[in-house]
């Protein structure tokens, strides 16, 4: 019973995230707000507040207890923890060797990494109360159904973010001569094709993720929008180069000039690790 209380918060909540100062959350469109007052905090991201640090939080009355995830906000890396002490399935991933990244502010990165944080913990959370709703017979409830139709959100937040941060870090240059320039050339006719493609598919009105897929059948190249983290992903394509285009992944440092966001995500791109994705 207890776990079925979970549904509307996880249904309709992304985290909210808890300090020492200020109380952090983020929306279900990426837009991170903040204030010192808890009673600011909108309800429906009250009750799934998550405490960065090694203290647990509380939930309101008629709640159980959730612990958080023993992380700082920086995106230092951490073993997540489930109510028993146990090693959850996903941990964070540390990203905190992108701070001082040319073009991305230590704040906005900071942000982006809280609400990464989210994802994994959720993910978990999801994962572990499917689990139980299995084994206490109630897979037939329609708590059990929306429980996994919210899984792929989670769970697609969390990995895209990871294919996001992993190939960051770099310094743009690209080798001509490699295995990906190559596979441009073929698939697009030029590299600057490519990336003409990709930039403006990235520049298109809305919030989503612009990816490199390749076909793993074919072995084509093409880019896509994602409007949501679970809809809109070519089935049996592996994604080469993930850029995320959610307001939270630029606007604290660009404001709307979503083009220069992306002229500093090229900059700072690892091609040899985007290289190593192809097939």
């Amino acid at each position: 019973m207890k776990r079925t209380v979970l549904l509307a918060l996880l249904v309709l909540c992304s985290v909210a995230v808890v300090d020492a100062e200020t109380y952090k959350w983020t929306d279900d469109q990426g837009v991170v707000s903040s204030t010192a007052d808890p009673a600011q905090i909108p309800s429906r991201y009250r009750s799934m507040a998550m405490k960065v640090g090694d203290i647990p939080l509380t939930r309101k009355a008629g709640t159980t207890a959730i612990q958080n995830v023993a992380a700082s906000e920086s995106g230092r890396s951490a073993n997540l923890q489930d109510r028993g002490g146990n090693i959850m399935a996903y941990p964070v991933k540390d990203y905190a060797r992108l701070i001082g990244m040319a073009g991305f502010s230590e704040a906005m990165l900071t942000n982006h990494f809280t609400l990464y944080q989210g994802y994994v913990t959720n993910t978990n959370k999801l994962l572990d109360t499917l689990e139980q709703m299995l084994k206490d017979g109630k897979a037939a409830n329609p708590e059990f159904a929306e429980l996994k139709r919210r899984l792929g959100w989670e769970f697609n937040g969390m990995r895209l973010h990871e294919y996001y941060f992993d190939t960051l870090g770099g310094n743009g240059k690209v080798d001509l001569n490699g295995r990906l320039a190559r596979k441009k050339i073929e698939d697009f006719g030029s590299v600057e094709a490519w990336q003409k493609d990709f930039m403006a598919t990235g520049a298109m009105r809305g919030i989503g993720w612009v990816v490199l897929y390749q076909d793993t059948v074919s072995g084509r190249l093409f880019n896509f929008w994602i409007n949501e983290h679970d809809q809109g992903h070519p089935a049996g394509c592996m994604p080469i180069l993930v850029m995320d285009v959610f307001e939270h992944a630029f606007m604290l440092d660009y404001g709307l000039k979503r083009a220069d966001y992306i002229e500093a995500f090229f900059k700072n791109i690892d091609w040899k690790a985007v290289e190593a994705r192809l097939k």
